[in-house]
C-alpha cells in the first residue's frame, strides 16, 4: 500500500514521459539523454534513467525525481510540482486548508474559474452564441471550441467580477489574476475582457495562465462611440505571477509532442491560426501569444527542436520586431525556414480554406538564406553602386549575427558571387559591425555549481566504490576523520551497519545518482582498485595539507604574539605531521 501521494504519483509516472513532454529525448543505452534546459551547452550531458527514475545533468549538476525536474522547468515550489504531477496521474490530493494555498496555486484557481465562466457563457449567452457562430463561420468545429476551451466574456462591467467573488474570490486576488482593472475615477473594479471571444492561455501543464481576448465582426453594430476600425483586435491578460507573454507560447503545450516526432515547429502569430492548424492534423504549430520571439521563447523551443518554420509578414530591410526575433533565431543556431503566405491572408484562412495548399506551402518554404538573398535582390539593382549598398546594408547584419562559422562562410560566399567583390572586402565589411549584448537577448545560462576539491574526491570515491563494492574494504576507520558525514553514512551502508530505510532521503536520492553515474564511469574493472587506493590517498594527503595550513597560520599568529613556547609546541607538531605522511 503507497503511504503518500507523492508515492502514488510517482507509481504512476514514468520519469521518461513526464521529461519527453519538456524537452526532446534521445535513447542512450539503457537510459536518454538530452541538452540540459536549465544551462547552456552544445553537447548532451543531461541523462534520464528509466530503471532509478531519476535524472541529471553532469554539466550544471542539477539532478533528482519528477518533482525536481517540474519545479526547476516550471519555476514552481514542490506544491505546485504536487498538483502538477497529481493532474497528470489522476490522483486526488486532499483539500487544502485556504490560508496555506501558495499564492500561484491560488491564482491557477480563480484562471479556472474564470475560463469555466466564459465556456458557459459562449454556450449560454445570446451574444454568446453569436461567438460561436462566427468560430463556426471560421471552421472552428465544435469538438475544437471544448478541446481549445473557448469561451466568451460578456459585454457587461462586472460580469465575470461578480461570478468570481460568488466563488469566494477577493476583488485583489482576481485583480492580481489579469482578470479586473480599478477604475481610477471611481475606485471601482471592472471586468478586464468584455464583449470578446476568450482564448485560454495554457502552460505545459495545460493549466489557465492567461487569456487572449478576441473582438468579432459580428460586434461592428454593437460597439458604441468608437470605429469598429479603431478597437483592438486582440486584448491579453498582462504580465501576471503566472503569466508572462515573453516566456509562453501558445499551444505548445499541445504541440510539443508532435514538434519532437516531426522535429519541427511551424510559428505563426494568432491564435486561430493555431487552433486551425491543429484541427486539420497540422500539430506541430505554435504562435508567439501576441509578442514577437524572445529569447525564452527560443530556449523552450529549443529543448523540442532546432528547425523552425515561420509564417510571420516579415520586412527584411524594416527594424521591426518580427524581423529582430528571426534574427535572433538564427544567432542561434536555428535552422530556419520561411512559409510565404499569399497575399492578404493568414494561416487560419488558407487552412480553412484548403488543408492541402498549406502542405504546399509548408514543402515550398525557403530557407531563411534564399528568403533574404531572394527578397533582397528583388529590391536592388545588384549592378548599380547604389543596390551593392543597400543589398550590403541588409545581409551584411544578418550574417554577422550567424555563429555556425560553416553556416556563416556559405552566406559569405554567397554575398561575394552577388556583389562581385572579393571575399576580404566582406570579411572586412563584417568586421566593422558591432552588436550590443541586447541585440542578441538574454541567453539563459546557469553556472554550474562549485564543488570543493575534497567534495569532488569523495564523490569520485563513492562512484569507484559503487563500481566495485568491495573497495570499501579499503577505507580504515581512521580516515573517518577525514570525511563528510554524508560519506561516512554511505560507507556504513555499505559495511552493514546503517539500515537503508535509516538514510535520509538526500542520502538515498544521492546513492541512486551516485550509482547511476557508474554507468557513465570509462574504467576498466581491474584498474578501479588502483584508482580508488589513489583517490583515497589523495583525501588523505589533502586532509594533511589542510590541517598542515591550519597550524602554519596558527604559527605566524603565535609569532606576531611573542608566544615563543606556542611557537615551539606548534613547530613540533607540525614536524611530526610531515614525518607521519613522510611529506
Amino acid at each position: 500500500m503507497l503511504n503518500s501521494p507523492v508515492d502514488e504519483i510517482k507509481s504512476r509516472l514514468d520519469i521518461v514521459e513526464v521529461i519527453r513532454n519538456y524537452i526532446k529525448l534521445q535513447k542512450a543505452g539503457a537510459n536518454y539523454r538530452a541538452i540540459c534546459p536549465f544551462h547552456s551547452e552544445n553537447k548532451p550531458s543531461f541523462f534520464v534513467s528509466p530503471a532509478r527514475q531519476i535524472w541529471h545533468c553532469f554539466g550544471c549538476q542539477k539532478g533528482g525525481d519528477i518533482f525536481g525536474f517540474v519545479k526547476e522547468i516550471e519555476g514552481v515550489e514542490f506544491g505546485d510540482a504536487l498538483r502538477i504531477l497529481a493532474q497528470k496521474a489522476g490522483v486526488e490530493l486532499k483539500k487544502q486548508d485556504p490560508k496555506i494555498i501558495s499564492q500561484r496555486q491560488r491564482l491557477y484557481e480563480i484562471s479556472d474559474l474564470a475560463c469555466r465562466f466564459f465556456e458557459k457563457q459562449l454556450k449560454e449567452s445570446s451574444t454568446g452564441r453569436e461567438a460561436k457562430k462566427y468560430l463556426l463561420s471560421r471552421g472552428v468545429k465544435e469538438e475544437t471550441i471544448k478541446e481549445w476551451r473557448l469561451g466568451y466574456a460578456p459585454d457587461t462591467w462586472e460580469g465575470l467580477s461578480d461570478f468570481l467573488v460568488g466563488r469566494g474570490c477577493e476583488r485583489e486576488e482576481i485583480a492580481q489574476a489579469g482578470l479586473i482593472l480599478k477604475s481610477e475615477k471611481t475606485n471601482n473594479f471592472y471586468d478586464r475582457f468584455r464583449g470578446r471571444i476568450i482564448f485560454p492561455i495554457f502552460d505545459l501543464a495545460s493549466q489557465v495562465i492567461g487569456f487572449g481576448a478576441r473582438v468579432f465582426q459580428d460586434q461592428k453594430s454593437k460597439i458604441k462611440n468608437q470605429k469598429y476600425d479603431d478597437v483592438a483586435k486582440y486584448v491579453n491578460t498582462p504580465n501576471t505571477l503566472l503569466y508572462d507573454k515573453s516566456r509562453v507560447l501558445y499551444g505548445l503545450n499541445k504541440a510539443g509532442k508532435e514538434i519532437r516526432k516531426k522535429d519541427s515547429c511551424i510559428l505563426v502569430e494568432g491564435y486561430m491560426d493555431v487552433i486551425t492548424a491543429h484541427q486539420a492534423g497540422f500539430e506541430n504549430v505554435v504562435a508567439t501569444s501576441g509578442t514577437a520571439l524572445t529569447p525564452w521563447q527560443l530556449n523552450i523551443l529549443k529543448r523540442h527542436s532546432d528547425n523552425l518554420l515561420t509564417a510571420f509578414d516579415m520586412d527584411i530591410a524594416g527594424d521591426n520586431a518580427t524581423k529582430r526575433g528571426i534574427d535572433l533565431a538564427q544567432s542561434q543556431d536555428f535552422n530556419i525556414k520561411i512559409i510565404t503566405m499569399p497575399k492578404d491572408k493568414d494561416p487560419a484562412d488558407v487552412i480553412s480554406e484548403n488543408p492541402q495548399e498549406w502542405q504546399n506551402l509548408i514543402e515550398k518554404a525557403k530557407s531563411i538564406h534564399d528568403f533574404y538573398f531572394e527578397n533582397t535582390l528583388a529590391r536592388f539593382d545588384k549592378n548599380t553602386l547604389d543596390g551593392k549598398i543597400g543589398i550590403s546594408k541588409i545581409l551584411l547584419p544578418v550574417i554577422k549575427r550567424i555563429s555556425n562559422k560553416i553556416e556563416q562562410n556559405f552566406w559569405i560566399q554567397s554575398l561575394t558571387r552577388v556583389l562581385g567583390t572579393k571575399e576580404e572586402d566582406i570579411l572586412e565589411e563584417l568586421s566593422k559591425i558591432n552588436f550590443s549584448q541586447d541585440e542578441f537577448g538574454d541567453k539563459e545560462v546557469v553556472s554550474s555549481p562549485q564543488k570543493t576539491r575534497r567534495e569532488l574526491l569523495e564523490e569520485y570515491l563513492l562512484t569507484l566504490a559503487f563500481k566495485r563494492s568491495e573497495n570499501f574494504s579499503l577505507v580504515k576507520e581512521d580516515d573517518f576523520v577525514l570525511l563528510s558525514l554524508p560519506t561516512i553514512k554511505l560507507i556504513n551502508y555499505f559495511w552493514g551497519k546503517e539500515k537503508q530505510d535509516e538514510l535520509s532521503q538526500e542520502l538515498r536520492d544521492k546513492m541512486n545518482y551516485l550509482s547511476f553515474k557508474t554507468e557513465f564511469l570509462e574504467i576498466d574493472n581491474d584498474k578501479i582498485k588502483t584508482e580508488f587506493k589513489n583517490c583515497l590517498q589523495e583525501i588523505r594527503t589533502l586532509a594533511l595539507k589542510n590541517k598542515l595550513d591550519d597550524i602554519s597560520k596558527e604559527i605566524k599568529n603565535a609569532e606576531e604574539e611573542k608566544n615563543f613556547e606556542k611557537v615551539q609546541e606548534l613547530v613540533h607538531k607540525f614536524y611530526n605531521l610531515c614525518q607521519e605522511r613522510k611529506l
